[in-house]
C-alpha cells in the first residue's frame, strides 16, 4: 500500500477537525483508495492544548521549512487562516514541488491569481474546496460534473453566523444585538464579529465562486458589500408582510452588460429554496444553461465538516500520485 506523507500548517479548530477526520476514517480511506495517508509533521506553536486526537511531540515543529524541505512530504495542508504568512507558505510549498490544500478563503480570494499560477508553473495541484461552504462540495462540482455548463447565476448563503442571526430575528422576533450575543456564546460568532456581520467573509467566498463559475476574478475589496448590522425588526416585519425573508446573499449573474455581483441583504420569496435555509446552515444556488437550477446545502462551517472537505481534496490528489 502506497504511503502518502502530509505536512499540516496549523492545528487550531479546523486543523484538529481535519486531523480527526483522517484519524477516525483512516482504515476506511485506506480500504477505498489503497493509500496510507499520514500527517507526519505539524506546524503549531501551542503543542500542549487538549485536542481529543492522538499526536506525539515528534510530529510538531515551529519551523515551516522543516515541512517544505522534507522530501518525504508530498502534500501540504494550510489551515493557519489569514492572508499572511499563509499565502507565502503555500507559494513556497508549491515552489518546492509539493501539492497544497487549504480552507483559507481570505488567502485564496486575495491572491487567487498568484496561487493558481504558481501551481501551474510548478506542475502541482492546488485545491481549496473547504474555502467555500465548509463541507458542501460546491467547488469540485463546478469544476467537474458541471463544467459543461454556461453558468448564468450563482446565489449563496455562505456565512453561518449571519444566517443564524437573521433566522433568530425572523423566527423569534429577537433584536440584532441580543442574537449576536447568543451567537457568540454558542461559538457561532467570534468575539470580534466584523468579518462576518459586515459581509467581508461572504465577499471572499463570492470572489472564489465567480472565478470558477464565470472565469472572472474580482478582488473581494472591489465587490459592493453591505452587512446585516443595519437590519431592524421593522425591516424583518416589512419583508414578512410581503411574503419574503431577508438573507445575506452573495450574488453574481451574467447580464447583457457583463457580470453583476454584490454582497448584501436580499429579500427572497418564501418559496425560494434559499429562504428555507436556517440557522448556521449554508446553501449555494446555481443556474446553468444545461443543468438549469441546482442547490447545494449543508453545514458551511465547523471542524469536522470542513475537515471532511479538506481530506477529500487530499485524497483526490493522493489518488493522482498513486
Amino acid at each position: 500500500m502506497k504511503k502518502v506523507n502530509i505536512g499540516l500548517l496549523g492545528l487550531g479548530n479546523i486543523g484538529t477537525g481535519t486531523y480527526k477526520t483522517l484519524e477516525m476514517n483512516h482504515d476506511l480511506i485506506a480500504a477505498r483508495s489503497g493509500l496510507d495517508l499520514a500527517i507526519t509533521k505539524i506546524l503549531e506553536i501551542d503543542t500542549e492544548r487538549e485536542r481529543d486526537i492522538t499526536v506525539v511531540p515528534e510530529q510538531f515543529t515551529q519551523d515551516a521549512s522543516v515541512i517544505f524541505e522534507d522530501p518525504d512530504i508530498s502534500i501540504v495542508i494550510e489551515l493557519l487562516g489569514g492572508i499572511e504568512p499563509a499565502t507565502s507558505f503555500m507559494l513556497e510549498a508549491m515552489r518546492r514541488g509539493k501539492h497544497v490544500v487549504t480552507a483559507n478563503k481570505a488567502a485564496v480570494a486575495a491572491n487567487y491569481d498568484a496561487l493558481t499560477t504558481c501551481a501551474k508553473e510548478n506542475k502541482v495541484f492546488f485545491r481549496y474546496e473547504a474555502s467555500v461552504g465548509g463541507g458542501i462540495p460546491i467547488l469540485n462540482a463546478l469544476t467537474s460534473v458541471l463544467q459543461a455548463n454556461d453558468f448564468m447565476e450563482v446565489l449563496g448563503i455562505v456565512n453561518g453566523t449571519t444566517n443564524y442571526i437573521l433566522t433568530k430575528m425572523t423566527d423569534e422576533g429577537l433584536p440584532y444585538g441580543e442574537v449576536l450575543k447568543d451567537a457568540q456564546a454558542k461559538g457561532f460568532a467570534e468575539a470580534d464579529p466584523t468579518a462576518d456581520v459586515e459581509g467581508i467573509d461572504v465577499a471572499n467566498k463570492l470572489t472564489i465562486l465567480m472565478a470558477l463559475t464565470f472565469g472572472n476574478y474580482v478582488h473581494p475589496n472591489d465587490i459592493p458589500r453591505e452587512g446585516i448590522t443595519k437590519i431592524t425588526m421593522d425591516d424583518i416585519a416589512a419583508a414578512k408582510a410581503r411574503g419574503n425573508k431577508i438573507k445575506l446573499i452573495a450574488r453574481a449573474a451574467k447580464t447583457e452588460s457583463g457580470i453583476e455581483y454584490s454582497v448584501g441583504p436580499m429579500e427572497l420569496p418564501e418559496s425560494h429554496p434559499l429562504a428555507g435555509v436556517n440557522d448556521e446552515f449554508n446553501a449555494i444556488f446555481v443556474k446553468g444553461n444545461a443543468v438549469d437550477d441546482l442547490m447545494f446545502y449543508g453545514k458551511g462551517a465547523g471542524p469536522l465538516p470542513t475537515g471532511s472537505a479538506v481530506m477529500g481534496d487530499v485524497l483526490s490528489i493522493a489518488k493522482h500520485l498513486k
